[in-house]
């Protein structure tokens, strides 16, 4: 289970939101069992169906996490038009099963948050705790 604050959670959402119609990303970083930070990344792709993190910004941000205490814990990306579940392209590209995969759909008229532990192409959901 993942527990987030508050704060990073609707973040994470308000980033899905401002970049619409394309995709966002990002990373989540967690301390003492919390994910409580948030990284918003560019999306280099600009697409509205996948994204790519910069390299040099993705290793700044795992660098920067690291000094801080932080472990990444979490990728996050947005669903602009369709279901808050791995595409074909995210199961592909879920190189870590140590990390969680959020993915905010806007496709409805509310945001939809679901998180996902991809592991040798195999997805289970994961629960979300907001605290």
């Amino acid at each position: 289970m993942l527990k987030i604050k508050k704060g990073v959670f609707d973040d994470m959402i308000a980033h899905a939101k401002e970049g619409f119609p394309l995709e966002v990303c990002g990373y989540l970083g967690e301390k003492n069992g919390i994910v409580s930070l948030i990284r918003q990344m560019k999306n280099t792709d600009e697409s509205n169906e996948h994204f790519t993190f910069d390299p040099a910004e993705q290793f700044e941000t795992i660098r920067e996490f690291r000094k801080d205490g932080y472990k990444a814990v979490v990728v996050y990306h947005s669903h602009p038009e369709t279901p808050a579940r791995p595409s074909n392209e995210d199961i592909r590209l879920a190189f870590d099963p140590d990390v969680s995969y959020i993915i905010v759909s806007l496709a409805d008229n509310t945001a939809v948050v679901k998180s996902f532990i991809i592991e040798n192409s195999n997805v289970t959901l994961e629960e979300i705790e907001i605290v």
